[in-house]
């Protein structure tokens, strides 16, 4: 077995939501405003005879923003699903433990969505291997605004089901990659009522819920969703922190 089946072997279970949830996924997901792609690109470097890693790319929402900056885009996913989403970049399988890129082969690595998956001491060990010195790292997030009675609704919604499966807003992050820079930006998705089902249906514990639960939240998201009427607007502060490594 390679390294990286062997270590997408190791993936929590939850992860295996996004095997079945990738179309729902692609399209229910907010993608990031411009103002924070931007800032990213600028902080890191992100330009032409320059290579960036968009590490767990998922099915490469940040990867398409990140290409037009003119940097080769690696995109790194361990999910087949998810990989047969990505276009415009080069696309290989691998996980955040096992990067299949050789030492000091890129300039900068992004993680949107993703950091909260990965064994982060693991995977901080193979970014450092993999960036060339001085090269940065970024996490991005698209932060729902729990203050929006919607978003506090489907929160209490999907409450019973989440476990103990790993969620962003469950740590610091930045304290974590040791961030000297941070920067948020208000954000919102505009989404109709199957929008708005796909958008939280495709969650990795709600994707992989045994099918009765899965009927009963689509059921309940629903009801939200026409009560509300559409277009339904979501939220969100689009978060993003840099570290530097040499």
């Amino acid at each position: 077995m390679t390294s990286a089946r062997r270590a997408a072997s190791e993936l929590h279970p939850a992860t295996y939501g996004f095997e079945l949830s990738a179309d729902a996924y692609e399209r229910g997901r907010p993608d990031y405003p411009a103002a924070a792609v931007d800032w990213l690109v600028e902080r890191l470097g992100i330009g032409p005879r320059r290579t960036v890693l968009d590490l767990a790319a998922g099915t490469g929402k940040l990867t398409r923003l990140l290409i037009p900056a003119g940097a080769e885009v690696i995109a790194v996913e361990p999910i087949a699903a998810m990989r047969a989403k990505i276009a415009g970049a080069r696309v290989l399988e691998g996980t955040a433990e096992a990067i299949p890129l050789a030492d000091a082969s890129v300039d900068a690595v992004t993680v949107a969505q993703a950091f909260h998956w990965f064994r982060a001491e693991e995977a901080l060990r193979e970014i450092r291997r993999v960036l060339r010195p001085g090269g940065g790292l970024a996490l991005v997030s698209n932060v729902r605004d729990e203050g929006n009675p919607l978003h506090a609704a489907v929160s209490e919604l999907l409450a019973p089901i989440e476990g103990g499966v790993p969620r962003g807003r469950r740590r610091r992050w930045a304290d974590v990659i040791g961030a000297t820079e941070t920067a948020s930006f208000p954000h919102e998705q505009l989404v109709d009522e199957d929008g708005f089902v796909e958008r939280f249906t495709s969650i990795s514990f709600v994707a992989s819920a045994p099918a009765a639960a899965r009927a009963g939240i689509e059921a309940a998201l629903r009801a939200l969703a026409r009560a509300e009427g559409t277009p339904i607007r979501l939220p969100y502060v689009t978060e993003l922190c840099v570290a530097y490594m040499d």
